[in-house]
C-alpha cells in the first residue's frame, strides 16, 4: 500500500484513520479538505480544484483522504488502495456532531486556514443522513470493477476499522521484522 485513497461519509473517520496510516505506514497524509476549502468555507473553482487534484496524485506514495464526487474516479485510478468507510448514518450523524461541537470556532488541521469549525446545518446532516441510500450504492458499484487491479478494502463498522488496524500493524511489524 503506497498510494492509499480514503473515502466515506463526513463523520466516518476518515481523516483519523488516515493519520494513523500515515503514523504507521510512513506515508504522507493529504487531506483533500484542506485543498479544497479557502479562508472563510470559500470552495475551489471547478478547474483550480481538477488541476490541483491531478497534481496531488503525482506523488508515489501518499493516503488521500476526502470525497468530492467530481475527481473520483481520477483519485480511484491513482491509488493502489481504496478504502471505503460505510459506517452507519447515526454513527457518522454523532462524530459529525460532536466533532463540531468540540472544535468549534478553531481550524482543524485537515481543513483549510481560516477554516474554523462551525455547528452542522440542516443541508450537511441532511447529506450524512442521505449518503448510504444516494452515495453509497453508487460507490460499491465504482469499486467492484476496480476489485482486479486494486486493493478495495469496505469497513462497515467501528469494529472493522479496528480489526483492519491490527493487521496493518501486525504486517507492518512483520515486514519490519523481517
Amino acid at each position: 500500500m503506497r498510494r492509499i485513497l480514503i473515502i466515506g461519509s463526513a463523520g466516518a473517520g476518515k481523516s483519523v484513520l488516515s493519520q494513523w496510516l500515515g503514523a504507521a505506514l510512513g506515508l504522507p497524509v493529504i487531506h483533500l479538505d484542506a485543498h479544497y476549502w479557502k479562508p472563510g468555507w470559500v470552495p475551489s473553482e471547478n478547474q483550480d480544484w481538477k488541476d490541483g487534484v491531478m497534481d496531488l496524485i503525482q506523488g508515489d506514495r501518499w493516503i488521500m483522504d476526502g470525497n468530492y464526487g467530481g475527481t473520483i474516479e481520477t483519485r480511484v485510478a491513482a491509488a493502489d488502495t481504496v478504502i471505503f468507510l460505510a459506517l452507519p448514518r447515526l454513527v457518522c450523524l454523532y462524530r459529525a456532531v460532536k466533532r463540531s461541537v468540540r472544535d468549534w470556532g478553531r481550524s482543524r488541521p485537515d481543513l483549510g486556514d481560516g477554516c474554523k469549525e462551525k455547528l452542522p446545518d440542516w443541508e450537511f446532516l441532511k447529506w450524512i443522513w442521505t449518503y448510504p441510500k444516494q452515495r453509497t450504492p453508487k460507490i460499491l458499484a465504482m469499486l467492484e470493477g476496480h476489485r482486479e487491479v486494486k486493493r478495495v478494502v469496505v469497513l462497515k463498522s467501528a469494529r472493522e476499522v479496528c480489526w483492519f488496524m491490527e493487521q496493518v500493524t501486525s504486517s507492518s511489524t512483520e515486514a519490519a521484522e523481517g
